[in-house]
């Protein structure tokens, strides 16, 4: 389920839902329903040195090496 970016004009309000198909949205601040979809934009991965040593870490805890670099693999590999 996909969350979007609404803004209800009734009472100036912006917030996020998380919607269904078959869900209408409305606001939580006043109920309407009369509400806009709104563009957002994405938030680009972090590329931070501990985000991506976490990442290797639980990854190699599982058991994979879909975080590790190609040099890593081909050490793990041999």
């Amino acid at each position: 389920m996909p969350i979007y970016e609404y803004h209800c004009p009734t009472c100036d309000k912006r917030f996020e839902l998380l919607v269904r198909s078959s869900t209408i949205a409305a606001c939580p601040q006043c109920g309407s329903t009369a509400v806009d979809k709104c563009v957002s934009a994405p938030q680009p991965p972090s590329k931070s040195a501990g985000i991506i040593k976490r990442a290797r870490q639980r990854a190699a805890a599982e058991g994979h090496f879909s975080n590790s670099s190609q040099a890593e693999r081909n050490k793990l590999l041999s």
